[in-house]
């Protein structure tokens, strides 16, 4: 199977990095430098009956699967195509009903072995790359990620059996770990979870927290963007993870999940960690101590937060997030990441509860540092503008709203083109249609 190619695009050895893209050409700020349909997908079980399980269009009316009530599509035509992946599934979820559980994880390695059985050629997903020629990290697995990766493996063969051959156990432990290193979550407008993806070419790209380029999705297809001026001949780079942390942080967080660490300019430099650690002016100055305890505060409630998410009430989240940012204010100020997380956390649950002032309190807070600790064309603060327009409007506050939404506007239109839905709805939102 020969590699096509991607126009403008070629694979090199990155010093230091090993496999990377550069261009082969100069793209200015908004050009698309190229697209990846999914090797493989799986819809979020959260955004089944909003989202067409083929092709993650959202649409009203959608048609569901006949005999499993529980996948829906936009038509027959998505139905045909999305068979081979849903009858690994189908009678599954008849046959187990409510016990009918495997991680979004599982399915999509279900749906990749599927593939992979059937596949006689290089996909659209592999001009560059072949799924399994990706990165796996299997000799930097720790005993918690092995365990987990086990689980997974179990949930497969109870789950999966009926309709899939496996290959044998260190081959499965090594498409987890694959998977683990290299799948996508895909995202709609606001940064909310619409599925998994995996996405071979786009995995080639290396890190770097001073990106130049963004992925973002049309449907089940990664796109990728511009987002600074791309001389010839220049590397890729696009961020794994959120920027809006210190370096520390971010380093930790590519050691646990990449198995690296960044040495960009910015993880170099640390230009911005004071900006993003900012302690409160008091008249006694904040020892070392008690900053470095309150950032051990803060990630431990930050923890327990996101798994208090699955159990707790949204009146009890809420309250988690008021104490501790009470309790982080006596050190941080309200421009503190760590206090920031906390604000944002309470503000999508008061929206989520209809208190949309309170929303809308949390939320001017949030966007006035956001705009200044993010790069310029974020995503992070596109949702921000979005979220914060569209509660104004809920408001009764329009003209406040429609400013917000043409703030969101002008940065999709960059990251995700000028020809997206996403855009294109945005404009009708705006002009009332």
């Amino acid at each position: 199977m020969e590699a096509e190619g991607i126009a403008g695009v070629e694979q090199f050895s990155s010093p230091g990095k090993g496999r990377g893209l550069r261009v082969s050409r100069a793209y200015g700020v908004g050009d698309l430098l190229f697209s990846c349909p999914a090797y493989s997908s799986v819809l979020s079980v959260s955004e089944r009956g909003l989202l067409c399980e083929h092709c993650f269009t959202r649409k009203k009316g959608l048609a569901n699967c006949g005999k499993c009530k529980k996948a829906f599509y936009c038509n027959v035509k998505c139905q045909k195509k999305n068979w081979p992946m849903h009858k690994l599934e189908c009678d599954a979820m008849c046959a187990f009903g409510q016990n009918w559980c495997p991680s979004e994880t599982v399915r999509l390695v279900a749906r990749i072995l599927a593939r992979l059985r059937d596949q006689r050629e290089r996909s659209p997903s592999e001009k560059l790359l072949l799924l399994k020629d990706m990165e796996s990290h299997m000799e930097d697995l720790d005993n918690e990620k092995r365990e987990l990766s086990e689980a997974h493996i179990a949930g497969l063969h109870h789950f999966y059996s009926k309709h899939l051959d496996f290959p044998d156990h260190q081959a499965l432990l090594t498409l987890f770990s694959q998977v683990h290193c290299n799948g996508f979550t895909v995202e709609d407008e606001e940064l909310s979870n619409l599925g998994l993806a995996i996405f071979p070419d786009i995995a080639l790209m290396n890190h770097s927290c001073c990106p130049n380029v963004i992925i973002t999705y049309r449907g089940v297809n990664a796109e990728v963007r511009a987002v600074q001026e791309i001389s010839a001949g220049q590397e890729i780079y696009t961020s794994y993870i959120d920027l809006l942390y210190p370096t520390e942080d971010r380093i930790e967080k590519l050691r646990d999940i990449y198995y690296f660490s960044c040495d960009c300019k910015e993880c170099t430099t640390k230009s911005k960690d004071v900006m993003k650690m900012k302690v409160r002016k008091l008249s006694d100055e904040v020892s070392q101590k008690e900053t470095r305890d309150m950032v051990r505060y803060a990630r431990i409630v930050m923890e327990d937060f996101r798994r208090a998410k699955h159990d707790k009430s949204p009146a009890e989240l809420l309250e988690m997030c008021e104490l501790s940012m009470d309790k982080m204010s006596s050190v941080f100020d309200d421009s503190n990441v760590y206090i920031l997380h906390m604000m944002y956390q309470a503000m999508g649950i008061c929206a989520f509860m209809d208190n949309y002032d309170g929303a809308v309190c949390y939320g001017e807070k949030v966007l006035k540092h956001y705009s200044v600790l993010y790069p310029a064309f974020s995503l992070n603060i596109a949702s921000m503008y979005l979220k914060m327009g569209r509660l104004y409007i809920a408001l009764d506050r329009k003209s406040t709203g429609i400013s917000a939404l043409q703030k969101a506007l002008a940065i999709m239109e960059v990251v995700h083109g000028k020809d997206h839905t996403y855009v294109t709805q945005l404009k009708q939102e705006i002009h009332g249609k």
